[in-house]
């Protein structure tokens, strides 16, 4: 298969991260960190996937990408820190 286009490769992050969104559970957070700090970053995570689907409606694929990586990367740092559960679809 070749070189996936930019809109491809947007589809491809939104449609992964909207799978962690359907089945993230957050875990009771350590001591030093309070659970509604925790929902404040999954729900900064959220809006970048919205951001993301609505610059990708309006043709500008680069912010976009953008956007869906910066959602991305938040869940990724709040399941390194131990205090969300969930799998990436290509980890299955």
């Amino acid at each position: 298969m070749g070189a996936m286009t930019l809109e491809e490769l947007v589809a491809e992050y939104v449609r992964k991260t909207e799978t962690v969104f359907s089945e993230i559970r957050i875990r009771e957070a350590p001591e030093v960190l309070e659970e509604d700090r925790v929902r404040v970053v999954v729900e900064s995570a959220r809006r970048y996937l919205d951001d993301s689907r609505f610059y990708r409606e309006e043709g500008r694929l680069e912010t976009a990408l953008a956007s869906v990586s910066y959602c991305e990367g938040l869940l990724d740092a709040l399941r390194l820190l131990g205090v969300v559960e969930f799998s990436w679809p290509e980890e299955r």
